[in-house]
């Protein structure tokens, strides 16, 4: 095993010394009472566990925390040489629970329903610790607030928030309390919503198509082809046009070309509107049951893993798909990854003009500190280095010695060249093995990073190019990052549940055809959406979009 070599990192400034001895007190909307203290961080305190103020170690005794966090599927976390450099550094050790993406929020979900929780939620990201999460979890004391901490502890962080006032106005809560730090992108795809979809360069080139579809009349017959016309060249009747898990991430590129900018609650002219109850979504439905009946939407979308997805991808048989970046799925290197365009917005009659979902650049939940963790000082030191440019950079491409090294010059010269014993085509693959920064949204500032090598590689100027064209051009923001009140949101979380699992149990009947999309079935659907609240919903995240768009004036 390669020697593991510390970093010359930039140290840290602004840390007081100081021991956990201060109480912090919760307040809720809906009381007047602080919620309070655990007897965790009150032992804590007892123990005045010293934070060094700059550099490392953070603390002079190693300290271990419970960390749960998705799992990215190339190794385990224990094992990322990131990691356990990282550790050396600090002297703060890990015990993991890392399940498997897809499971992730349920297993989320379930340590806030057991009481069994973990000192820290890594990477949990808006579709698992989501805005009602922060807010229900919160006002409950099982996550601490953090914004009387930010200053002292996470000095790079709290530096984001005195440029950005926008990002401290999007992660702190109606009760005035921040429980959760974002992902804050400031980079090429910083507009991203998720992963693109991407089409297979290779089957356009055997076909001798020239220019990607406009309209959904052009994107299905040019699916009709992937199906019929041998586009991997093998012989076989084996082409899978598109694929996906679950329409999770097709879904949000899709919809826009029916009228709809995104999943759930949406802007629409001045108004708050539910998606899944429009005759917009009812068309988007028709339009997908076509594909699925049809053959061009993979038969197994809806039972299949992101795992079983990637193997296809990899076997060359799949059309479209989503993914961050194309060669995730395809298993191609970055040079090969630049023939595969980029899904661009499709019209219809729905939406004559092209439109695109766009991304504010800030993915709240990402990361957050329980009542159960005894440091919580020294643990938004430890993350607070990754909202740094340097610290970035450290966790994306690793310590020195594995993806790269530094060139003739030395450390001095501050070059670093790709390590020659790390095959070229399998650099990404391999550096998921590395870090936790392969495809999860990190707590981190996201910036564009000095490429390895030297230059700004073409793949970074492909993403750019195709960024800009095919979706920053046409964006539009879905919905406000908004709050709701303690007790709006209560209501919200009563109504959500059942509302999301028929959404969902409904798409998929309506897709594959289990249920037929007609006059009769769709206002079947309608009123037990109505029944269940969606109107309400509505109403609640108009006051929601009121209050900021007063708060902007």
């Amino acid at each position: 095993m390669k020697k593991i070599k510390k970093m010359s990192l930039l140290l840290i400034s602004a840390m007081a010394l100081v021991a956990c001895n201060s109480e912090t007190e919760v307040d809720d909307t809906s009381s007047s009472e602080p919620v309070e203290q655990s007897e965790t961080t009150q032992e804590a305190a007892e123990t005045e566990v010293a934070v060094n103020k700059e550099g490392f170690p953070i603390v002079d005794q190693q300290i271990t925390l419970d960390i749960l966090a998705p799992g990215v599927g190339q190794a385990e976390w224990e094992d990322m040489p990131v990691m356990q450099n990282y550790t050396e550094l600090t002297n703060i050790a890990f015990n993991y629970t890392t399940p498997p993406q897809s499971d992730f929020a349920t297993r989320l979900n379930l340590a806030f329903a057991s009481g069994e929780l973990p000192d820290l939620i890594y990477a949990g990201g808006p579709n698992s610790l989501n805005a009602a999460g922060e807010v229900d979890y919160g006002s409950q004391g099982l996550l601490i607030p953090l914004e009387n901490m930010l200053e002292e502890y996470a000095p790079n962080f709290y530096q984001l928030l005195e440029e950005n006032p926008a990002i401290r106005q999007s992660i702190t809560t109606t009760d005035g309390h921040i429980y959760a730090l974002p992902n804050v992108v400031q980079s090429d795809t910083a507009s991203w919503i998720m992963g693109p979809v991407w089409y297979n360069g290779e089957w356009l080139d055997n076909l001798d198509v020239e220019a990607i579809p406009e309209t959904v009349d052009e994107f299905y017959e040019l699916m009709i082809r992937f199906r019929d016309e041998d586009p991997n060249d093998n012989g076989q009747q084996d082409e899978i046009p598109i694929s996906d898990v679950s329409m999770n991430g097709l879904r949000g590129w899709f919809m826009p070309a029916f009228g709809i900018k995104g999943w759930g609650i949406e802007e629409h002219d001045g108004q708050a509107r539910y998606t899944f109850a429009t005759d917009n979504f009812r068309a988007y439905l028709e339009y997908m049951n076509k594909l699925y009946q049809e053959g061009l939407l993979d038969r197994e979308t809806f039972s299949q893993s992101g795992e079983q997805k990637q193997a296809k991808g990899q076997n060359n048989q799949i059309g479209v798909f989503q993914d961050w970046f194309s060669y995730f799925t395809t298993g191609q290197s970055e040079e090969e990854a630049l023939n595969n365009p980029m899904f661009g917005p499709l019209t219809s009659e729905w939406q004559q003009e092209p439109v695109m979902p766009m991304d504010p650049g800030i993915k709240r939940g990402s990361f957050a500190i329980t009542k159960e963790n005894p440091y919580p000082e020294a643990t938004l030191r430890w993350v607070d280095y990754f909202y740094s440019p340097e610290g970035y950079e450290y966790i994306s491409y690793g310590p020195e010695g594995y993806l790269w090294e530094w060139d003739e010059g030395g450390e001095e010269a501050g070059n670093k060249v790709y390590n020659e014993e790390v095959d070229e085509e399998n650099r990404e693959q391999y550096r998921g093995t590395l870090t936790p920064a392969y495809g999860i949204t990190i707590p981190a500032l996201t910036v564009e990073l000095d490429p390895i090598g030297g230059s700004r590689s073409e793949f970074t100027d492909f993403i750019k190019e195709e960024t800009d064209e095919k979706i920053v051009q046409h964006g539009e923001h879905i919905f406000p990052l908004v709050y709701l009140t303690a007790q709006e949101q209560e209501e919200v979380n009563t109504i959500k549940v059942d509302l999301e699992t028929y959404i969902v149990e409904s798409e998929a009947a309506f897709i594959t055809g289990n249920r037929e999309i007609n006059d009769g079935t769709w206002a079947e659907y309608i009123e037990t959406l109505e029944k269940i609240g969606v109107r309400r919903i509505e109403e609640i995240h108009q006051a929601a979009y009121d209050r900021w768009v007063e708060a902007g004036e």
